[in-house]
């Protein structure tokens, strides 16, 4: 291991950085941030059980990400498991730079003993996030954490500064190792129901929140898990949303809401209550069973616990989530990373190029379960698309993947979908299944503009919200149901559209994205790093942009 040796002097880093970055990427007038982080296996009991957990500088979860809008992070990412690794960014939509992405299809995971620099801007962004593992079920052994980006100090915030900012990563867990829940997968089997719910990595009452009696605190909720979305309750007190996946949101009181897979959301809690502790309780949606866990919210001047019952979830389904779903607004009179959120036009009034209808599946293949979109299960080559795309290797066909769904039986194939820089297009997502899903979209931000019950027809856009839907990067879709989004292809590049659904990403619910400018410019996308990993067919390829 003497190869891995850390770089801890910050100028001998940047020097290293701005000899290896093309002058494109340099910003003199944006701070940088420098991270280096050692990925091991360590013993962690976050069930009661001692399970073999993926951990970053000895931490489960992983070291939290601070930075402000624009700012450079620089994240040296040493392995050291004995199996290639790979880090991806849940919500940092990285502009002109998805060779940055961190997902199979843009780069090559990190070989053992081996180290890759990340070098991220978090532009024109404001909010709470979350980075986690991408690579061969990692997921499910940890080596998550959070993300907060703040605003810049000149631009203002719709709500007072909080007495205090908390994280809550927060999602189901499985008792197996990750190795043995994969095995399962690659042999057709389908995974059998979480065993525990964990919040900041830890079960039952196992973390303890301090407020000060008056005060009023930001909790920043993310789902983390594998399988459910989650419902989050504090014990005798509302919560007030502010902020989902980088918007300012209209301020509505909820006592639960939902968090499905992937999301991430930002609410402001007063401690008005008389001081004593409370729970702070979340539990499984959509699901049978119900898994329930809870931490403390403790109030500094109480020495009383809980008292009553946990609080229940909504028992409600679809009704209550597509309701809430649709109660959460973007605030338009607050300002976001610049001081006009919505640029120079407005998403309502701007007219769509394109249709583009998505319909997942659970699909049986070669005898084997396997999982798909519009019919196609993705299937991952060993060259990373963006590198294929780069030289020039044949392992995909731009318009693989359909704009429709097929209702036909499935089939395997590495799927692409092509699209055009500065298209505006309209993305149905249909679940004729009887599961919640929930999807992401790497490298953009759209706006939920509808969602309902039923299937989808032209008529359904009379009831589209064209005022003021939510600008986000992960999206729920409740069973037999569908929901509208719009989105403009404003970042060139390859992109990885996804279940969050880890089971069923893994299994091939997902396909990329290929956004094509003819003009190959750094204008408008930045050239390969030269420090790119190259594997599979680009192994032993020159990374100087051509």
């Amino acid at each position: 291991m003497g190869s891995l040796t850390f770089i801890t002097s910050s100028l001998l880093l940047f020097f290293f950085f701005f000899l290896l970055s093309p002058p494109t990427t340099i910003r003199a007038d944006d701070p940088y941030r420098f991270f280096t982080w050692k990925v091991t296996y360590g013993d962690i009991w976050p069930a009661g059980v001692k399970q073999q957990g993926i951990l970053i500088n000895g931490m489960f979860p992983g070291p939290q990400i601070d930075a402000v809008t624009n700012d450079n992070l620089i994240i040296n990412v040493f392995n050291y498991l004995p199996e290639p690794f790979l880090i991806s960014w849940n919500g940092l939509y990285q502009r002109r730079n998805s060779w940055q992405d961190g997902v199979l299809g843009t780069n090559c995971p990190i070989p053992p003993g081996k180290n890759f620099t990340y070098v991220l801007q978090v532009k024109d962004q404001i909010g709470s996030y979350f980075y986690f593992p991408s690579v061969a079920f990692h997921k499910a052994a940890g080596g998550f954490g959070g993300i907060r980006i703040f605003s810049r100090p000149m631009i203002p915030v719709p709500f007072p500064p909080p007495a205090g900012d908390y994280t809550l990563l927060v999602g189901d867990w499985y008792k197996a190792h990750h190795g043995s829940l994969k095995w399962m997968l690659d042999n057709g089997q389908k995974l059998p129901f979480p065993d525990a719910l964990l919040i900041n990595g830890r079960g039952w009452n196992g973390n303890t929140f301090t407020v000060d009696q008056g005060k009023t605190y930001r909790f920043r909720i993310s789902n983390v898990g594998l399988e459910n979305c989650i419902n989050i309750r504090f014990q005798g007190h509302l919560m007030k949303l502010v902020e989902v996946e980088g918007s300012h949101t209209l301020q509505n009181m909820y006592s639960s809401l939902d968090v499905c897979l992937g999301q991430s959301m930002s609410v402001l809690v007063t401690a008005n209550q008389p001081p004593r502790d409370y729970y702070i309780a979340t539990s499984t949606r959509f699901s049978k069973p119900v898994i329930t866990t809870t931490s403390i919210l403790h109030y500094s001047n109480s020495w009383s616990s809980p008292v009553g019952p946990v609080p229940g979830g909504p028992t409600d389904q679809i009704g209550f989530g597509i309701n809430q779903a649709r109660s959460i607004r973007w605030n338009l009179t607050a300002s976001g990373p610049r001081p006009n959120p919505q640029g120079s036009y407005h998403y309502g009034m701007v007219k769509t190029t394109r249709t583009i209808r998505l319909a997942n599946s659970a699909a049986w293949i070669n005898g084997k379960q396997r999982y798909a979109v519009n019919g196609v299960s993705f299937y991952q080559p060993d060259t990373p698309l963006k590198l294929a795309d780069y030289y020039k290797i044949p392992v995909f066909q731009p318009g693989s993947m359909p704009d429709s769904p097929s209702y036909g039986s499935g089939y395997m194939q590495t799927s692409v979908m092509a699209a055009n820089f500065r298209d505006y297009v309209e993305i149905v997502f249909e679940n004729y299944e009887d599961t919640v899903q929930s999807w992401h979209i790497d490298g953009y931000s759209f706006w939920v503009v509808g969602m309902d019950g039923g299937q989808w027809t032209w008529a359904s856009r009379n009831n589209y919200n064209l005022r003021d839907a939510v600008n986000r990067v992960t999206l729920q879709v409740f069973p037999r149901s569908w929901t509208a989004i719009y989105m403009p292809l404003d970042n060139v590049g390859m992109w990885n559209v996804r279940s969050e659904n880890w089971a069923r990403q893994y299994l091939g619910q997902q396909f990329y994205l290929r956004v094509y400018s003819p003009a190959n410019s750094w204008r408008d996308e930045n050239p390969i790093p030269k420090n790119a990993l190259l594997c599979g067919w680009a192994r032993g390829r020159r990374t100087r942009p051509l």
